[in-house]
């Protein structure tokens, strides 16, 4: 080894010296100083052991110390992940599964910062000092909500239909359509869901037809439940059949069983009489929880985080004598919910009592109030106000375009490399996502709140000029 790498190796910094750099100070607060000094000693070995193989020029050298913050960040991440960093969405996909689906309202996300940052009565009852019930609230809320006699939260809508086969019909028959034994996102099967509950799957119909008789015709001795489910973002075209809710909760009625209905989304009721046109065509023969309750359902199950607007969670509403035998399973302890999505929810379902707006309502905006939000964004990004469909997404009513104005960038600056740039963000600018079609960049504000505008502005105008 000569005297002049020896030298070169004695230049590298201390680990406390990088450490004391404010770019890797940084990284601290996200992956802690143990963690982050012993990345600062491997990427300092590495470096020893390239000069003393005389890779590294003076130059180089020079270079990677510069980069070396950057370095441990990419290297923190690999080992780590990323955290989670909040997203402007402005794709006109507002209930976007990849992006969290609904977010929350503001109001209640206020609200929660106390809950969580102290004691609540999550299960106490204040006025007698005793153990309360943590269902207690949403029941009731639920209840009112949609006419069921009673109610139960679990942790997704997955584990609310689980508990439910596996409460009322382990070991015995569940009839279900075969054009409704669907995997949705995230390979959720339904067929796989029965034979985790115990239950044994019994199909009826055809993939494209199935009628009542089909049914009838199935349900023998054996039989705990018939079983409909929603279908989600699968559909079958042309020659087709299926038996709708009243006419299943009848048989079922008149057989001695129960219906279950899987609805997915979480309606809790029809659209108010006042609601626009938009929201009515987007949501047609989409049945509420409360519908399909009055039409002779005897459990329903839906979704907390989709057109509930509300946080993840699986809602179980119905009979009260078949609720209150799945709250005595014991899958249901290990389902429920905690406190943080038993408070989010419990502020959503309160505003849904109140009739009071929501995140979701956006998509309803009309286009007069939409046009008048757009214009000063069109002026300054040098964009175009056109014509766009936004979406439901998220399961729920996903194929259904509700039409209005969106903005798009000039062809000539909407590249994927603007995407791309857009979508990674910076320190000072969140990620921002919208869509790349038609050969132009579109940025629907449906699916953003009016309060992030400003955000979305600076970002894009920050990455336009990054690329110019």
């Amino acid at each position: 080894m000569s005297s002049v790498d020896s030298d070169r190796r004695r230049q590298l910094p201390a680990v406390d010296r990088v450490l004391a750099d404010p770019r890797v100070k940084a990284l601290q607060t996200l992956y802690g100083t143990d963690s982050l000094a012993t990345q600062v000693r491997e990427a300092l070995a590495e470096l020893r052991q390239a000069l003393a193989a005389g890779r590294l020029g003076e130059a180089e050298l020079d270079e990677r110390l510069e980069r070396l913050p950057e370095q441990l960040r990419q290297r923190l991440e690999g080992r780590f992940g990323m955290p989670l960093r909040r997203v402007l969405n402005a794709t006109g996909i507002f209930l976007h599964t990849n992006l969290g689906r609904a977010p929350l309202p503001a109001e209640v996300a206020a609200q929660l910062v106390g809950l969580q940052t102290a004691a609540c009565d999550l299960e106490l009852d204040l006025a007698t000092g005793r153990r309360g019930e943590r269902s207690g609230r949403l029941e009731g809320l639920l209840t009112a909500l949609t006419g069921a006699e009673a109610a139960r939260v679990t942790n997704n809508s997955a584990a609310a239909l689980l508990l439910a086969l596996a409460a009322l019909a382990e070991g015995r028959e569940v009839v279900v359509s075969r054009g409704e034994l669907v995997e949705i996102g995230g390979s959720f099967r339904i067929p796989e869901i029965l034979q985790a509950s115990g239950a044994k799957i019994v199909e009826v119909g055809t993939t494209n037809r199935t009628r009542l008789a089909d049914y009838e015709r199935a349900i023998g001795p054996a039989t705990a439940l018939l079983l409909k489910v929603h279908a989600s973002n699968f559909r079958i075209a042309g020659f087709v059949a299926a038996v709708e809710a009243p006419a299943l909760a009848a048989l079922a009625r008149a057989r001695g069983i129960a219906l279950l209905v899987d609805e997915g989304a979480g309606l809790l009721r029809p659209p108010a009489p006042a609601a626009g046109s938009a929201e009515a065509a987007a949501l047609a023969g989409h049945p509420s929880l409360a519908e399909l309750l009055a039409a002779g359902a005897d459990l329903v199950v839906g979704s907390g985080d989709k057109l509930l607007g509300g946080p993840q969670a699986g809602l179980l509403l119905g009979r009260r004598d078949l609720v209150e035998t799945c709250a005595r399973h014991p899958i249901y302890r290990a389902v429920r919910p905690g406190r943080l999505v038993t408070a989010a929810l419990d502020g959503v379902l309160r505003l849904h009592l109140a009739r009071r707006p929501l995140p979701i309502d956006r998509l309803w905006e009309s286009p007069e109030n939409l046009e008048r939000r757009l214009r000063p964004l069109a002026a300054r990004l040098g964009a175009e106000i056109l014509s766009a469909p936004a979406f439901v997404g998220g399961g729920a009513a996903p194929e259904i375009p509700i039409p209005g104005p969106a903005l798009a960038l000039p062809g000539a600056v909407s590249t994927p490399e603007l995407a791309a740039r857009l979508r990674r963000g910076s320190d000072e600018a969140p990620p921002v996502l919208g869509a790349l079609r038609e050969g132009r960049f579109w940025l629907d504000l449906r699916t953003l709140d009016p309060a992030d505008d400003e955000t979305l502005a600076s970002a894009v105008e920050r990455a336009l000029a990054e690329g110019s």
